[in-house]
């Protein structure tokens, strides 16, 4: 008798956004995904998720953030703090500037989308947000290009880090061990890497890939390996 298919665990979301119908849409688009997705809860507030996540560890594996609440500036410490403890966040905002994306993403964001791109492209990056693979929505991917001329990739600083660490280590857990950050933290500096090489026409899905470019581009020699 064959062994039955392993059936793909649905992915936990979180919402944090103060409007009542994002989060009734964002479920109503997620209710027929596949893989599943599944909203575990929703917030109006940054504190208020950060207040259940202290008695809720672990619980999402995905954050949709909406960056600006009840009208006020771009809340880029709450997102710092947000990656910074290890999640996995796709902002969702209606703001298209380019400076504000390549700032999320510099933070630690796995994904920009503008609330504009639709529930394809929603569905699309809470996936890959929990898997190895970037997504790249229209308006990040046009705020990345403008970012790099020639092809050059601008990486931030830890995210060199994280590569030449990952390039000089076995696992991602040894490198969050050098480091001091999470597994889960390398993962997302990995992705947003890769999602940038991808973004201006030089993809890099596997390690030596990616170590490829990472020589190209100067980051680091075989001498450092």
């Amino acid at each position: 008798m064959s062994a039955e298919a392993v059936q793909p665990q649905p992915v936990t979301i979180a919402v944090i956004d103060d409007h009542d119908v994002v989060h009734a849409g964002i479920e109503a688009w997620c209710a027929d995904a596949e893989p599943e997705i599944s909203l575990l809860a929703s917030f109006t507030t940054p504190d208020d998720f950060l207040l259940w996540h202290d008695r809720h560890d672990g619980a999402v594996d995905v954050v949709l953030l909406d960056l600006q609440i009840e009208g006020n500036r771009p809340d880029f410490d709450t997102l710092a703090t947000l990656c910074g403890s290890g999640h996995r966040v796709i902002v969702y905002s209606h703001l298209t500037a380019d400076e504000v994306i390549l700032t999320c993403l510099d933070l630690g964001a796995v994904t920009y989308l503008t609330k504009s791109e639709g529930k394809r492209h929603l569905i699309e990056a809470i996936q890959a947000a929990h898997s190895t693979t970037p997504y790249v929505g229209p308006r990040m991917g046009k705020a990345l290009l403008n970012d790099n001329t020639l092809g050059r990739i601008r990486l931030s600083e830890r995210e060199k880090e994280v590569l030449i660490a990952w390039f000089q280590t076995e696992s991602k857990e040894l490198v969050g061990q050098r480091l001091y950050i999470a597994p889960t933290t390398v993962r997302t500096h990995l992705q947003r890497a890769r999602a940038k090489y991808a973004s201006i026409g030089r993809p890099a899905p596997t390690k030596s890939a990616l170590l490829a470019r990472a020589i190209e581009d100067g980051i680091l020699s075989l001498n450092d390996l």
